[in-house]
């Protein structure tokens, strides 16, 4: 599977209300470590398809929900669970880190 595009119109339904916990990449076209990051994240949702829901926000395209999270540096990596932020990662991580944060 790959990773949900999320918007403004389906943030609520996609991360909020998953049955499952969500991992939210917000990320540009323009940003070289988010092109770095951008296969892992790939990966990781083909793995834990059915465990965790993968998504990316583009930030150029989604201005609102990019200042709702407060994202000053990208690429930023959240983990949400129940509609709440577990964890947070800011910068490019290797594969490991990104793992380690599904745990």
């Amino acid at each position: 599977m790959a990773e949900l595009n999320i918007t403004t119109g389906n943030f609520k339904k996609e991360v909020l209300e998953s049955p499952i916990p969500v991992l939210v990449d917000f990320w540009a076209t323009w940003c070289g470590p988010c092109r770095m990051m951008s296969p892992v994240i790939e990966e990781l949702a083909g793995e834990y398809q059915g465990k965790v829901k993968v998504c990316k926000v583009n930030v150029d395209q989604e201005p609102a929900l990019a200042a709702h999270f407060q994202i000053t540096s990208i690429p930023t990596v959240m983990l949400f669970d129940k509609g709440t932020v577990k964890q947070v990662s800011i910068g490019y991580k290797p594969k490991a880190a990104l793992e380690a944060m599904l745990k």
